[in-house]
């Protein structure tokens, strides 16, 4: 099989995807179409549409663009037929029926940002920096019944260094997905559209996780900060849903009002708790709250209504902070 024999139909929505889509068009592979989400509302009233950054690259670059409202609307399914792909790529996109993923000759894969069975779900590049994984990385699998199920293609690490959050992990494997992808698409053209590919209950491969970890949709109420957790728990953590969507806590002042409180970068210190857990312990440069085993300096973070800013800016525009504390 040669390049020009794939006819591919390229899933996704946010800027992680794009990366794939331009490494695809970039390369000169035939992408015949792009589906992605209907255009988000946005603005105070929603009277403005905003197009996903898939639609907006795909449209840059004269690519037709399908946005279903539900994936088995059969006047969508028969567009997506009309398109003839043998092939389609998906990446940061919704869970596909039966009827769309079976669709192509050669099936449907997808790029997925964390190391299969490892951290199925929509959250894996969060919950592996939470959950404090020195390691990462980016697989291709074909899509199945289940989600994030399939049967594994390849897959390619990424180290976290302790320091980085999210924003940095992201990029790394929005460029290595990218990468990832095309090495798949050599790997189908070589095999004439069947390369082999391992089922993730292979022995060989569980032998590499001691246990293995999900990475559910986060809300809210699952980025609130846990204080009664060792230091570095409440470290990775906090990193973990840096830039976005932020860790937050609740700040009390002594008399009792309360603010939401994101914190977007801390730094580790060697210092034991002082008082109870949540306790704040500063000084005119430095802001500490205290965990369960030690301190955790806050250096960077944002009151409700306010701007992000660093600790002593923070610090500068409170009275008394020592006698506030957060929970």
């Amino acid at each position: 099989m040669k390049k020009e024999d794939l006819r591919i139909v390229f899933m996704g929505t946010p800027e992680f995807a794009v990366e794939t889509l331009r490494a695809m068009v970039e390369n000169g592979y035939d992408v015949v179409a792009v589906v992605t989400q209907p255009d988000k509302p946005v603005g105070r009233h929603g009277s403005v549409l905003q197009p996903s950054a898939v639609k907006q690259y795909a449209v840059e670059h004269g690519l037709p663009v399908l946005q279903p409202e539900k994936m088995k609307d059969p006047e969508f399914v028969e567009q997506l037929r009309a398109y003839q792909a043998n092939l389609q790529v998906v990446v940061a996109f919704r869970m596909l029926p039966e009827v769309v993923w079976a669709m192509p000759a050669y099936g449907t894969f997808n790029v997925h940002a964390a190391l299969l069975p490892q951290y199925r779900g929509a959250a894996p590049i969060n919950w592996a920096v939470i959950n404090g994984e020195t390691r990462t990385g980016v697989t291709t699998f074909f899509l199945d019944h289940d989600i994030d199920t399939g049967r594994i293609i390849m897959q390619l690490p990424f180290d976290i260094p302790d320091t980085a959050d999210v924003e940095y992990v992201y990029d790394g494997l929005m460029s290595l997905g990218a990468d990832i992808c095309l090495q798949t698409l050599e790997r189908i053209i070589a095999a004439d559209g069947h390369p082999e590919s391992i089922e993730q209950s292979d022995s060989s491969l569980l032998a590499l996780h001691s246990s293995l970890k999900t990475a559910p949709k986060i809300f809210k109420e699952t980025c609130e900060i846990n204080w009664n957790q060792p230091v570095k728990r409440v470290y990775d953590f906090i990193r973990g849903l840096s830039p976005y969507p932020g860790a937050w806590t609740t700040l009390v002042t002594p008399e009792g009002k309360e603010m939401v409180l994101k914190i977007f970068r801390t730094t580790k210190t060697s210092n034991s708790p002082t008082g109870r857990v949540g306790q704040i312990v500063a000084d005119r440069k430095h802001l500490n709250v205290s965990a369960s085993d030690g301190l955790l300096q806050i250096d960077e973070l944002q009151l409700a209504g306010k701007k992000r800013m660093d600790a002593v800016a923070f610090l500068n525009g409170m009275k008394e902070i020592e006698n506030y504390f957060v929970r």
